[in-house]
Protein backbone atom coordinates (compact mmCIF):
# COMPACT_ATOMS: atom_id res chain seq x y z
CA UNK A 1 0.00 0.00 0.00
CA UNK A 2 1.68 3.46 -0.82
CA UNK A 3 1.85 5.96 1.30
CA UNK A 4 1.53 10.28 1.10
CA UNK A 5 3.46 12.30 2.98
CA UNK A 6 2.26 15.45 4.29
CA UNK A 7 2.52 18.03 2.41
CA UNK A 8 4.38 20.00 5.15
CA UNK A 9 6.25 17.34 6.39
CA UNK A 10 9.40 18.84 6.86
CA UNK A 11 11.63 15.53 6.18
CA UNK A 12 10.59 13.84 2.49
CA UNK A 13 12.44 11.26 1.50
CA UNK A 14 14.97 13.22 -0.26
CA UNK A 15 15.27 15.40 2.96
CA UNK A 16 15.77 11.73 5.35
CA UNK A 17 18.57 10.45 2.80
CA UNK A 18 20.20 13.70 3.15
CA UNK A 19 19.96 13.86 7.52
CA UNK A 20 21.06 10.48 7.36
CA UNK A 21 24.30 10.94 4.78
CA UNK A 22 25.11 13.79 7.32
CA UNK A 23 24.82 11.55 10.23
CA UNK A 24 26.89 8.04 8.33
CA UNK A 25 28.97 9.49 5.98
CA UNK A 26 29.81 12.92 7.16
CA UNK A 27 30.28 12.15 10.60
CA UNK A 28 27.74 14.69 12.54
CA UNK A 29 26.26 14.43 15.71
CA UNK A 30 23.05 13.16 16.27
CA UNK A 31 22.38 16.74 17.96
CA UNK A 32 23.99 18.97 15.37
CA UNK A 33 21.80 17.34 12.25
CA UNK A 34 18.49 17.39 14.32
CA UNK A 35 19.21 21.32 14.44
CA UNK A 36 19.65 21.76 10.76
CA UNK A 37 17.24 19.76 9.78
CA UNK A 38 14.50 20.88 12.17
CA UNK A 39 13.86 17.75 13.71
CA UNK A 40 14.16 16.05 17.19
CA UNK A 41 17.39 13.79 17.84
CA UNK A 42 15.05 10.76 17.91
CA UNK A 43 13.94 10.91 14.44
CA UNK A 44 17.10 11.85 13.18
CA UNK A 45 18.41 8.23 15.09
CA UNK A 46 15.92 6.36 13.60
CA UNK A 47 16.29 7.46 10.13
CA UNK A 48 20.01 7.06 10.48
CA UNK A 49 19.46 3.59 11.69
CA UNK A 50 17.12 2.81 9.08
CA UNK A 51 19.95 4.29 6.47
CA UNK A 52 23.03 1.64 7.82
CA UNK A 53 20.47 -1.37 7.87
CA UNK A 54 18.88 -0.72 4.34
CA UNK A 55 20.25 1.85 2.57
CA UNK A 56 18.52 4.37 0.17
CA UNK A 57 15.61 1.91 -0.04
CA UNK A 58 14.71 2.80 4.13
CA UNK A 59 14.32 6.15 3.24
CA UNK A 60 10.14 5.53 2.38
CA UNK A 61 7.35 5.18 4.40
CA UNK A 62 7.04 1.51 6.14
CA UNK A 63 3.42 -0.59 6.74
CA UNK A 64 1.99 0.57 9.89
CA UNK A 65 0.26 -2.55 9.63
CA UNK A 66 0.61 -4.67 12.96
CA UNK A 67 2.05 -7.95 12.98
CA UNK A 68 -0.13 -9.42 14.25
CA UNK A 69 -3.85 -9.59 14.27
CA UNK A 70 -5.26 -11.70 17.10
CA UNK A 71 -8.36 -10.41 16.69
CA UNK A 72 -9.21 -10.96 13.18
CA UNK A 73 -11.37 -13.37 11.17
CA UNK A 74 -10.53 -16.89 12.00
CA UNK A 75 -9.62 -18.35 8.79
CA UNK A 76 -12.27 -21.47 8.97
CA UNK A 77 -14.83 -18.75 8.86
CA UNK A 78 -13.85 -16.87 5.91
CA UNK A 79 -14.01 -20.11 4.42
CA UNK A 80 -17.73 -20.19 5.10
CA UNK A 81 -17.72 -16.64 3.83
CA UNK A 82 -16.60 -17.52 0.62
CA UNK A 83 -18.14 -20.65 -0.03
CA UNK A 84 -21.86 -18.70 0.54
CA UNK A 85 -20.41 -16.38 -1.76
CA UNK A 86 -19.74 -18.22 -4.59
CA UNK A 87 -22.39 -21.42 -4.03
CA UNK A 88 -25.74 -19.41 -3.35
CA UNK A 89 -24.25 -16.27 -4.31
CA UNK A 90 -25.84 -14.13 -1.24
CA UNK A 91 -24.94 -10.44 -0.22
CA UNK A 92 -23.16 -9.79 2.94
CA UNK A 93 -26.20 -9.04 4.51
CA UNK A 94 -27.63 -12.32 3.92
CA UNK A 95 -24.08 -14.35 4.58
CA UNK A 96 -23.76 -12.13 8.05
CA UNK A 97 -27.50 -13.85 9.26
CA UNK A 98 -26.77 -17.00 8.23
CA UNK A 99 -23.13 -17.01 10.24
CA UNK A 100 -23.68 -14.93 12.27
CA UNK A 101 -21.45 -12.30 11.88
CA UNK A 102 -21.49 -8.63 11.16
CA UNK A 103 -22.40 -7.51 7.84
CA UNK A 104 -19.49 -5.05 7.87
CA UNK A 105 -17.37 -8.12 8.77
CA UNK A 106 -18.42 -10.24 5.87
CA UNK A 107 -18.01 -7.29 3.23
CA UNK A 108 -14.27 -6.58 4.78
CA UNK A 109 -13.68 -10.54 4.08
CA UNK A 110 -15.31 -10.37 0.67
CA UNK A 111 -13.31 -7.08 -0.05
CA UNK A 112 -9.90 -9.11 1.45
CA UNK A 113 -10.67 -12.07 -1.36
CA UNK A 114 -11.67 -9.74 -4.11
CA UNK A 115 -14.72 -10.89 -4.89
CA UNK A 116 -16.82 -9.54 -7.31
CA UNK A 117 -19.70 -7.57 -7.07
CA UNK A 118 -23.44 -9.52 -7.50
CA UNK A 119 -24.23 -7.29 -10.43
CA UNK A 120 -20.97 -8.26 -12.26
CA UNK A 121 -22.01 -11.52 -11.98
CA UNK A 122 -23.87 -13.69 -14.36
CA UNK A 123 -26.44 -14.97 -12.90
CA UNK A 124 -27.04 -18.47 -14.64
CA UNK A 125 -23.43 -19.43 -13.97
CA UNK A 126 -22.15 -17.31 -11.48
CA UNK A 127 -19.15 -16.32 -13.57
CA UNK A 128 -17.70 -12.80 -14.05
CA UNK A 129 -19.38 -10.88 -16.93
CA UNK A 130 -17.56 -10.10 -19.96
CA UNK A 131 -18.06 -6.35 -21.35
CA UNK A 132 -16.86 -4.79 -24.49
CA UNK A 133 -17.40 -2.04 -26.67
CA UNK A 134 -15.67 -1.73 -30.11
CA UNK A 135 -13.65 1.53 -30.35
CA UNK A 136 -15.76 2.93 -33.83
CA UNK A 137 -19.24 3.17 -34.76
CA UNK A 138 -19.84 1.19 -37.48
CA UNK A 139 -17.12 -2.14 -35.92
CA UNK A 140 -20.04 -4.20 -35.17
CA UNK A 141 -23.60 -3.49 -35.65
CA UNK A 142 -26.34 -5.49 -33.47
CA UNK A 143 -28.80 -6.79 -35.30
CA UNK A 144 -32.72 -8.37 -33.87
CA UNK A 145 -36.01 -8.41 -34.43
CA UNK A 146 -38.90 -8.23 -31.45
CA UNK A 147 -42.14 -9.37 -31.81
CA UNK A 148 -45.15 -7.29 -30.17
CA UNK A 149 -48.95 -8.06 -30.39
CA UNK A 150 -51.28 -5.77 -32.46
CA UNK A 151 -53.74 -3.30 -30.34
CA UNK A 152 -57.34 -3.53 -31.33
CA UNK A 153 -59.26 -0.28 -31.95
CA UNK A 154 -60.49 0.47 -28.82
CA UNK A 155 -57.75 -0.66 -27.05
CA UNK A 156 -56.96 -3.68 -25.41
CA UNK A 157 -56.73 -4.89 -21.30
CA UNK A 158 -54.93 -1.98 -20.35
CA UNK A 159 -57.16 0.63 -21.74
CA UNK A 160 -60.38 -1.31 -21.14
CA UNK A 161 -59.70 -4.00 -18.08
CA UNK A 162 -59.34 -7.07 -18.31
CA UNK A 163 -63.44 -8.17 -18.45
CA UNK A 164 -63.76 -5.68 -21.74
CA UNK A 165 -60.41 -5.95 -22.73
CA UNK A 166 -61.43 -9.87 -23.12
CA UNK A 167 -64.23 -9.29 -25.02
CA UNK A 168 -62.57 -6.89 -27.47
CA UNK A 169 -59.98 -9.08 -28.38
CA UNK A 170 -59.38 -9.63 -32.14
CA UNK A 171 -57.28 -12.10 -34.57
CA UNK A 172 -55.26 -8.45 -35.11
CA UNK A 173 -51.80 -10.07 -35.52
CA UNK A 174 -48.33 -9.33 -34.56
CA UNK A 175 -45.98 -6.62 -35.38
CA UNK A 176 -42.10 -7.40 -36.01
CA UNK A 177 -39.96 -4.76 -34.94
CA UNK A 178 -36.45 -4.90 -37.10
CA UNK A 179 -33.61 -3.64 -35.05
CA UNK A 180 -30.10 -2.79 -35.54
CA UNK A 181 -28.00 -1.27 -33.15
CA UNK A 182 -24.45 0.53 -33.58
CA UNK A 183 -21.89 -1.05 -30.55
CA UNK A 184 -19.69 2.16 -29.91
CA UNK A 185 -22.31 4.40 -30.06
CA UNK A 186 -26.18 2.77 -30.03
CA UNK A 187 -27.36 4.20 -32.51
CA UNK A 188 -30.37 2.68 -33.72
CA UNK A 189 -32.65 2.06 -36.52
CA UNK A 190 -36.41 0.40 -36.34
CA UNK A 191 -38.37 -0.69 -38.76
CA UNK A 192 -41.82 -1.93 -38.29
CA UNK A 193 -43.03 -4.53 -40.06
CA UNK A 194 -45.45 -7.48 -41.29
CA UNK A 195 -43.14 -10.49 -40.70
CA UNK A 196 -39.91 -12.00 -40.21
CA UNK A 197 -39.21 -13.92 -43.71
CA UNK A 198 -35.76 -13.98 -45.27
CA UNK A 199 -37.32 -11.21 -47.71
CA UNK A 200 -38.19 -9.23 -45.55
CA UNK A 201 -35.10 -9.16 -43.06
CA UNK A 202 -32.62 -8.39 -46.19
CA UNK A 203 -34.84 -5.71 -47.23
CA UNK A 204 -35.02 -3.86 -43.56
CA UNK A 205 -31.11 -4.63 -43.77
CA UNK A 206 -30.48 -3.03 -47.08
CA UNK A 207 -32.53 0.40 -45.35
CA UNK A 208 -30.35 0.05 -42.38
CA UNK A 209 -27.19 0.52 -44.34
CA UNK A 210 -28.27 3.03 -46.26
CA UNK A 211 -29.17 5.02 -42.91
CA UNK A 212 -25.80 4.29 -41.30
CA UNK A 213 -24.15 5.15 -43.87
CA UNK A 214 -25.58 8.17 -44.55
CA UNK A 215 -24.83 9.63 -41.09
CA UNK A 216 -20.94 8.82 -42.14
CA UNK A 217 -20.74 4.72 -40.49
CA UNK A 218 -19.17 2.34 -42.81
CA UNK A 219 -20.72 -1.34 -41.28
CA UNK A 220 -17.97 -3.82 -40.75
CA UNK A 221 -19.34 -6.52 -39.12
CA UNK A 222 -23.08 -7.63 -38.48
CA UNK A 223 -24.07 -9.77 -35.06
CA UNK A 224 -27.29 -11.70 -34.90
CA UNK A 225 -28.55 -14.90 -33.53
CA UNK A 226 -29.49 -17.89 -34.90
CA UNK A 227 -32.99 -17.29 -36.42
CA UNK A 228 -33.92 -18.97 -39.89
CA UNK A 229 -33.95 -15.45 -42.04
CA UNK A 230 -30.33 -14.69 -40.41
CA UNK A 231 -29.12 -18.32 -41.29
CA UNK A 232 -30.60 -18.04 -45.25
CA UNK A 233 -28.24 -18.14 -48.23
CA UNK A 234 -30.42 -14.58 -49.23
CA UNK A 235 -29.14 -12.91 -46.10
CA UNK A 236 -25.78 -14.50 -46.74
CA UNK A 237 -25.42 -13.37 -50.16
CA UNK A 238 -26.83 -9.64 -49.35
CA UNK A 239 -24.06 -9.21 -46.66
CA UNK A 240 -21.24 -10.28 -49.04
CA UNK A 241 -22.19 -8.05 -51.69
CA UNK A 242 -22.10 -5.21 -49.33
CA UNK A 243 -18.84 -6.19 -48.09
CA UNK A 244 -19.78 -7.16 -44.57
CA UNK A 245 -18.80 -10.40 -42.17
CA UNK A 246 -21.56 -11.66 -40.87
CA UNK A 247 -21.36 -13.19 -37.36
CA UNK A 248 -23.78 -15.58 -35.20
CA UNK A 249 -23.82 -16.05 -31.39
CA UNK A 250 -23.79 -19.15 -29.32
CA UNK A 251 -27.14 -21.02 -29.62
CA UNK A 252 -29.15 -20.39 -26.29
CA UNK A 253 -26.82 -17.56 -25.37
CA UNK A 254 -28.75 -14.05 -25.87
CA UNK A 255 -26.49 -12.17 -23.63
CA UNK A 256 -23.56 -12.44 -26.50
CA UNK A 257 -26.03 -10.00 -28.51
CA UNK A 258 -26.61 -8.05 -25.07
CA UNK A 259 -26.80 -4.79 -26.61
CA UNK A 260 -30.02 -5.13 -28.90
CA UNK A 261 -31.59 -7.08 -26.44
CA UNK A 262 -31.43 -4.32 -24.28
CA UNK A 263 -32.84 -1.56 -26.53
CA UNK A 264 -35.42 -3.94 -27.21
CA UNK A 265 -36.14 -4.06 -23.24
CA UNK A 266 -35.83 -0.06 -23.43
CA UNK A 267 -38.43 0.04 -26.46
CA UNK A 268 -40.83 -1.74 -24.50
CA UNK A 269 -40.45 -0.30 -21.38
CA UNK A 270 -40.79 3.52 -22.54
CA UNK A 271 -42.73 3.11 -25.91
CA UNK A 272 -45.09 0.18 -26.41
CA UNK A 273 -45.78 -0.49 -22.55
CA UNK A 274 -45.40 2.94 -21.63
CA UNK A 275 -48.86 4.24 -21.66
CA UNK A 276 -52.56 2.37 -22.80
CA UNK A 277 -52.99 3.18 -26.90
CA UNK A 278 -56.40 3.30 -28.31
CA UNK A 279 -55.13 1.63 -31.58
CA UNK A 280 -52.36 -0.10 -32.96
CA UNK A 281 -52.60 3.27 -35.26
CA UNK A 282 -51.61 5.58 -32.26
CA UNK A 283 -48.73 3.40 -30.97
CA UNK A 284 -46.82 3.09 -34.32
CA UNK A 285 -47.58 7.12 -34.50
CA UNK A 286 -45.96 7.74 -31.21
CA UNK A 287 -43.02 5.13 -32.22
CA UNK A 288 -40.73 7.64 -34.63
CA UNK A 289 -40.97 10.22 -31.68
CA UNK A 290 -39.72 7.94 -29.19
CA UNK A 291 -37.26 6.66 -31.61
CA UNK A 292 -35.83 10.29 -32.69
CA UNK A 293 -35.88 11.14 -29.19
CA UNK A 294 -33.80 7.61 -28.22
CA UNK A 295 -30.97 8.75 -30.45
CA UNK A 296 -30.59 12.38 -30.18
CA UNK A 297 -31.69 13.22 -26.52
CA UNK A 298 -32.02 10.60 -24.16
CA UNK A 299 -29.16 10.18 -22.03
CA UNK A 300 -27.65 7.14 -22.16
CA UNK A 301 -25.62 5.77 -19.15
CA UNK A 302 -22.78 3.86 -21.01
CA UNK A 303 -22.23 6.57 -23.39
CA UNK A 304 -22.33 9.72 -20.91
CA UNK A 305 -25.01 11.14 -23.44
CA UNK A 306 -26.86 10.85 -26.38
CA UNK A 307 -25.85 8.03 -29.41
CA UNK A 308 -26.01 10.91 -31.72
CA UNK A 309 -22.89 12.33 -29.62
CA UNK A 310 -21.13 9.39 -30.53
CA UNK A 311 -21.42 9.87 -34.19
CA UNK A 312 -19.34 13.02 -35.58
CA UNK A 313 -22.22 13.38 -38.56
CA UNK A 314 -24.94 13.58 -35.66
CA UNK A 315 -23.03 14.99 -32.88
CA UNK A 316 -22.34 18.57 -35.28
CA UNK A 317 -18.48 18.28 -35.11
CA UNK A 318 -17.89 19.06 -38.50
CA UNK A 319 -19.33 22.69 -37.95
CA UNK A 320 -17.80 26.37 -37.03
CA UNK A 321 -16.83 25.73 -33.27
CA UNK A 322 -18.77 27.85 -30.75
CA UNK A 323 -18.04 31.38 -29.49
CA UNK A 324 -16.54 30.35 -26.10
CA UNK A 325 -14.42 27.17 -27.57
CA UNK A 326 -12.59 29.40 -29.75
CA UNK A 327 -9.60 31.51 -28.41
CA UNK A 328 -9.57 35.09 -28.67
CA UNK A 329 -6.78 35.52 -30.90
CA UNK A 330 -8.26 33.62 -33.72
CA UNK A 331 -11.36 35.40 -33.63
CA UNK A 332 -12.12 37.91 -36.09
CA UNK A 333 -14.07 40.65 -36.33
CA UNK A 334 -16.25 41.89 -39.17
CA UNK A 335 -18.75 45.04 -39.66
CA UNK A 336 -22.16 44.31 -38.78
CA UNK A 337 -24.39 43.84 -41.50
CA UNK A 338 -21.96 41.89 -43.70
CA UNK A 339 -23.07 38.89 -46.32
CA UNK A 340 -20.94 36.31 -44.42
CA UNK A 341 -22.88 37.48 -41.54
CA UNK A 342 -26.40 37.36 -42.77
CA UNK A 343 -25.66 33.70 -44.35
CA UNK A 344 -24.00 32.81 -40.80
CA UNK A 345 -20.68 31.39 -42.62
CA UNK A 346 -17.25 33.11 -42.73
CA UNK A 347 -17.27 34.33 -46.59
CA UNK A 348 -13.35 33.23 -46.97
CA UNK A 349 -12.17 29.84 -47.60
CA UNK A 350 -10.13 29.50 -44.63
CA UNK A 351 -12.39 27.10 -42.29
CA UNK A 352 -10.13 27.49 -39.21
CA UNK A 353 -10.72 30.82 -38.37
CA UNK A 354 -13.69 32.25 -36.53
CA UNK A 355 -15.82 34.82 -37.25
CA UNK A 356 -17.91 37.22 -35.56
CA UNK A 357 -22.07 35.78 -34.87
CA UNK A 358 -22.92 39.46 -33.84
CA UNK A 359 -26.31 40.24 -35.52
CA UNK A 360 -26.75 42.66 -38.13
CA UNK A 361 -29.20 44.80 -36.31
CA UNK A 362 -27.24 45.40 -33.64
CA UNK A 363 -25.60 49.13 -33.82
CA UNK A 364 -21.40 49.59 -33.82
CA UNK A 365 -19.85 51.43 -31.35
CA UNK A 366 -18.97 54.98 -31.22
CA UNK A 367 -14.89 53.89 -31.58
CA UNK A 368 -15.98 51.54 -34.39
CA UNK A 369 -17.64 54.49 -35.95
CA UNK A 370 -15.00 57.18 -35.55
CA UNK A 371 -12.49 54.66 -37.16
CA UNK A 372 -14.72 53.96 -40.24
CA UNK A 373 -15.08 57.32 -40.95
CA UNK A 374 -11.23 58.33 -40.28
CA UNK A 375 -11.03 55.38 -43.03
CA UNK A 376 -13.56 57.04 -45.16
CA UNK A 377 -11.94 60.10 -44.96
CA UNK A 378 -8.67 58.60 -46.08
CA UNK A 379 -9.62 56.66 -48.57
CA UNK A 380 -10.98 59.91 -49.92
CA UNK A 381 -8.27 61.72 -50.17
CA UNK A 382 -5.58 59.59 -51.82
CA UNK A 383 -8.11 58.84 -54.58
CA UNK A 384 -8.36 62.55 -55.14
CA UNK A 385 -4.46 62.39 -55.04
CA UNK A 386 -4.32 59.54 -57.47
CA UNK A 387 -6.89 61.32 -60.19
CA UNK A 388 -5.09 64.20 -59.58
CA UNK A 389 -1.94 63.52 -60.58
CA UNK A 390 0.08 65.61 -57.81
CA UNK A 391 3.24 64.53 -56.50
CA UNK A 392 2.49 64.68 -52.88
CA UNK A 393 1.35 61.49 -51.57
CA UNK A 394 0.42 60.54 -48.15
CA UNK A 395 2.84 58.59 -46.30
CA UNK A 396 2.15 55.02 -45.52
CA UNK A 397 2.20 55.40 -41.90
CA UNK A 398 0.00 58.56 -41.83
CA UNK A 399 -2.41 56.73 -44.79
CA UNK A 400 -3.53 53.72 -42.89
CA UNK A 401 -3.39 54.84 -39.10
CA UNK A 402 -6.35 55.05 -37.40
CA UNK A 403 -6.44 58.26 -36.13
CA UNK A 404 -9.53 58.69 -33.22
CA UNK A 405 -11.43 62.25 -33.75
CA UNK A 406 -11.76 63.73 -30.27
CA UNK A 407 -14.56 63.63 -28.72
CA UNK A 408 -17.02 66.80 -28.38
CA UNK A 409 -20.08 66.86 -25.86
CA UNK A 410 -22.59 68.25 -27.63
CA UNK A 411 -24.37 71.64 -26.47
CA UNK A 412 -26.92 71.83 -23.68
CA UNK A 413 -30.18 71.49 -24.95
CA UNK A 414 -32.32 75.23 -25.27
CA UNK A 415 -35.22 75.84 -23.51
CA UNK A 416 -36.38 78.67 -26.17
CA UNK A 417 -38.34 77.29 -29.24
CA UNK A 418 -36.47 78.56 -32.44
CA UNK A 419 -38.09 80.35 -35.24
CA UNK A 420 -38.91 78.43 -38.13
CA UNK A 421 -37.90 81.03 -40.41
CA UNK A 422 -34.23 82.21 -39.71
CA UNK A 423 -33.38 79.72 -36.82
CA UNK A 424 -32.91 82.41 -34.85
CA UNK A 425 -33.50 83.29 -30.95
CA UNK A 426 -37.50 84.28 -31.02
CA UNK A 427 -38.19 87.16 -29.33
CA UNK A 428 -40.47 86.57 -26.02
CA UNK A 429 -44.18 86.52 -26.84
CA UNK A 430 -45.73 89.39 -24.73
CA UNK A 431 -48.19 89.03 -23.14
CA UNK A 432 -50.77 90.99 -20.88
CA UNK A 433 -49.85 90.19 -17.70
CA UNK A 434 -53.42 89.03 -16.23
CA UNK A 435 -55.01 90.68 -13.04
CA UNK A 436 -54.08 89.69 -9.91
CA UNK A 437 -57.29 87.31 -8.32
CA UNK A 438 -59.58 88.53 -6.29
CA UNK A 439 -59.75 87.10 -2.44
CA UNK A 440 -63.11 86.38 -1.31
CA UNK A 441 -65.18 88.57 0.82
CA UNK A 442 -64.71 87.79 4.57
CA UNK A 443 -67.78 86.65 6.39
CA UNK A 444 -69.36 89.39 8.43
CA UNK A 445 -68.72 89.04 12.05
Amino acid sequence: MAHTTHANARLTPAGRLELARCVVEDGWTLRRAAERFQASVSTTKRWADRYRAHGEAGMVDASSRPHHSPRRTPTHRERRVIKLRCLKRWGPARIAGHLGMCASTVHRVLTRYKCARLSHLDRATGRTVRRYERERPGELVHVDIKKLGNIPDGGGHKTLGRPQGRKNRANVGYAFLHNAVDDHSRLAYTEILADEKKETAVGFWERANSYFASVGITVERVLTDNGSCYKSHLWRDALVKAGIKHKRTRPYRPQTNGKVERFNRTLVDEWAYARPYRSETEKREAFGGWLHEYNHHRFHTAVGGPPASRVPNLSGQYTRPRRHDVPARLVRRRPAGTLSEDLGRPSGGNGARAWSTRATTTAPSRRRRRILTTHRQQLAEASDIVNGGGSTRPSPVTFFRARTVPRTRAPPPSTTRPCASNRRRAPPCSRTPSPPRSSPPSPPT
